[in-house]
């Protein structure tokens, strides 16, 4: 099975954190930026680093683009830079392109052009840290769409020692837990006999306040 390919267009703050993840977790990322200082500041944690200018389509079919599963669009306030290599970017055929939006506006036009989904950064970033705060019981929180979210939670005393059978939360609450964590081990899609221990971290997939109300009523 082929490697995924990653690219990233515009190393500024956001797009050159993604680099450095994407490095960390050991995955080759492609990254482009204009500025040569930027360039030489990420090319340690890229697999190639070049200097370009991403609306100039020449340029990226030279360094070979079309191979690219998944592009993330990433550039300051430069709005147009954002629009037009997003939009070549879908034109050359790149299967997932995903943009980060500087306002409701700049959303709308992504929207339009086709990208695959939009990324405002500082709202998800106020969005996840929101939810740990007012859940003591979340580990983590990913909005996967405006209405549907998967998150990660820990097991109560109240779910401890209960199968999935059990506890039955897709029918009680319209949720379903997809995945369970136990100290460095994961259980994905695990069965319905499958019994729940304490300190369990449970992985559930939902609507945003099928979610919440597991958590009030069912933990």
């Amino acid at each position: 099975m082929n490697k995924k390919q990653f690219a990233v267009f515009g190393l500024g703050r956001f797009g050159g954190s993604l680099v450095k993840e994407f490095h960390e977790l050991g995955i080759e990322v492609l990254a482009i930026d204009k500025s040569h200082e930027k360039i030489q500041q990420y090319a340690p944690y890229a697999t190639h680093a070049v200097k370009a200018n991403a609306v100039d389509e020449n340029a990226l079919k030279q360094f070979g683009v079309r191979n690219v599963d998944h592009a993330f669009v990433s550039f300051g306030d430069d709005l147009e830079a954002s629009i037009l290599t997003s939009l070549l970017l879908k034109e050359l055929g790149v299967p997932k392109v995903w943009a980060k939006a500087q306002n409701d506006y700049h959303h709308k036009v992504l929207e339009k052009i086709g990208v695959d989904r939009v990324i405002h950064p500082e709202r998800d970033m106020a969005k996840r840290i929101s939810h740990h705060i007012i859940s003591e019981k979340m580990v983590d929180y990913i909005e996967l769409s405006k209405d549907y979210s998967l998150v990660e939670v820990v097991a109560t005393k109240k779910l401890c020692n209960k199968t999935l059978s059990d506890l039955n939360i897709a029918t009680k609450y319209g949720c379903n837990i997809v995945g369970i964590q136990r100290g460095e081990d994961i259980c994905v899609s695990p069965s319905v006999d499958e019994k729940i221990a304490l300190g369990d971290v449970l992985l559930i997939i939902g609507k945003n306040q099928d979610i919440i109300h597991f958590e009030e009523a069912g933990m």
